[in-house]
Parts: C-alpha cells; sequence; structure tokens
C-alpha cells in the first residue's frame, strides 16, 4: 500500500498553525479533499481530527470516505474508526480495498509514521505566510538523519499556495 503524507507547511518551514485570525488557506484544503476523494479515505490523529469537527471541516467533502482516526485514547467518535497504530490504520485500509492511504496529520502521527518508515510519497502545500513559532517534522527524533527525497511534482495553487510532490527514497 503507497502510503501519502500531507502537510501544509507556512514559508519558513513550519507546521501551518490554523486560527480564527488564520484561518488555513483555501487552496490547500481543496487540494486536500481532493487527494482525499482519490484514496478514498485519509488517517488522521484524534487531535487534528476533533479540530477538524470543530471547524465544520469533515461535512459533504469526506461523505463516503474511509476515515481512520489513530488514539490511544478508546473515545469513540461517530463515522469513523479508531486504531491505536500506524500499522493498524495501514492494515484496515488495504483490507477495506484501498492501495493508497493518505496521511492527514498531526505532527504526532506525521513523525510517528516517518520514524518508522511507513511514508512513501509526501505532498507539501506551502502557504505564503511565515510564522515565528510551530511544529515540524522529524524523521527520528533521537538522531540527525537524512532521508532523500525525488521531487515529482510542482503546481501552483491559488492565494500563492504552492504544492509540491515528493517520492520518499
Amino acid at each position: 500500500m503507497k502510503t501519502i503524507l500531507w502537510a501544509t507547511l507556512s514559508a519558513n518551514g513550519n507546521y501551518a498553525q490554523s486560527s480564527p485570525e488564520n484561518p488555513p488557506k483555501q487552496a490547500a484544503l481543496a487540494d486536500f479533499a481532493e487527494h482525499a476523494q482519490k484514496a478514498g479515505n485519509f488517517i488522521v490523529g484524534r487531535k487534528t481530527f476533533e479540530g477538524m469537527l470543530a471547524s465544520g471541516g469533515s461535512g459533504e467533502a469526506f461523505a463516503g470516505l474511509d476515515i481512520i482516526v489513530i488514539s490511544r485514547s478508546d473515545k469513540t467518535i461517530p463515522g469513523v474508526t479508531i486504531v491505536s497504530s500506524p500499522q493498524e490504520a495501514l492494515r484496515l485500509l488495504e483490507e477495506k480495498g484501498h492501495s493508497t492511504a493518505l496521511l492527514s496529520g498531526g505532527e504526532h502521527l506525521h513523525n510517528s509514521f516517518l520514524t518508522q518508515n511507513l511514508v512513501d510519497e509526501i505532498i507539501f502545500n506551502i502557504a505564503p505566510v511565515l510564522e515565528g513559532k510551530g511544529l515540524n517534522l522529524l524523521i527520528d527524533e533521537s538522531n540527525y538523519t537524512f532521508k532523500d527525497i525525488e521531487l515529482l511534482h510542482v503546481k501552483s495553487l491559488d492565494n500563492g499556495v504552492v504544492h509540491l510532490h515528493y517520492k520518499v527514497k
């Protein structure tokens, strides 16, 4: 199964943080919805998913998708499947017949997949903002590690958002 990590980053490389004063860029949200529809699913951390729900972000764009929430708690969220590990999420999607898994977020979930070498491709949407404080992708939190990636595609989205698609070598 191919796993694609999808994230919006600020122009200075941090995870783009959303707030009422700084809402997510619509071009990036539309890009995520397009990739989720194409994959037929997405995997997301509990906190990130609860944030999506609070902002009204799941709605019609995700109707009919297999949504997998990774959580260590046994909390029930209607309409989604909760699992406790990246491997369990991928196994479940594969059992459902998916050939691609879209990994949505957040930071801890992305880092967990990267650390375990479970990411095949990465999509970064670079938002035209600079953030003084932010979260980062970490391949290996205990070592400084290089991981080569190959640029597959670049395109410009609306409102100055740049879409970068990489293959992890």
